[in-house]
């Protein structure tokens, strides 16, 4: 799988009770890994307010604006999954992936989520997964297809 999603980006029981927590968390890992500034969470935020990153399917897709592009440093993917759903503007949402693309690099991986989450099979084992190992083996798979 490619090096945009890496095991230490995935968290298989996050911790968030809100959106705006949730968004931090995905967030706060993209920080981590050294891959965004601190203001990139900010503006992932504000991109929320202007247009829901739910995506269906329990699925939801925070990335930062157009005018965060400069506190992208590298691409990377941050996946977050939740036990309890979480209220996404009215919507229920259980998968974060939290985004940071440099020249399209993340545009293969995220069509692979999209496709994954298009099958209601494939979307449930990733809902039924309850560890990094668990997690990161259903998207090697689909990542094989």
């Amino acid at each position: 799988m490619s090096e945009i999603l890496t095991r230490d980006l995935i968290v298989a029981s996050g911790s968030a009770r809100t959106k705006d927590e949730a968004i931090q968390e995905a967030g706060d890992l993209l920080v981590a890994s050294g891959a965004v500034t601190p203001e990139y969470v900010e503006a992932m935020r504000e991109r929320e307010r202007s247009i829901s990153t739910y995506m269906g399917s329990y699925l939801a897709i925070p990335h930062g604006t157009n005018e965060a592009k400069s506190s992208i440093l590298h691409s990377a993917v941050s996946l977050v999954r939740y036990e309890k759903p979480i209220d996404w503007g009215g919507h229920e949402v259980r998968i974060v992936v939290g985004i940071s693309g440099l020249n399209n690099e993340h545009l293969e991986i995220l069509s692979k989520i999209a496709v994954l989450f298009s099958d209601p099979d494939e979307a449930q084992k990733m809902l039924d997964a309850t560890t990094v190992d668990e997690i990161y083996a259903v998207l090697a798979a689909v990542n094989a297809d």
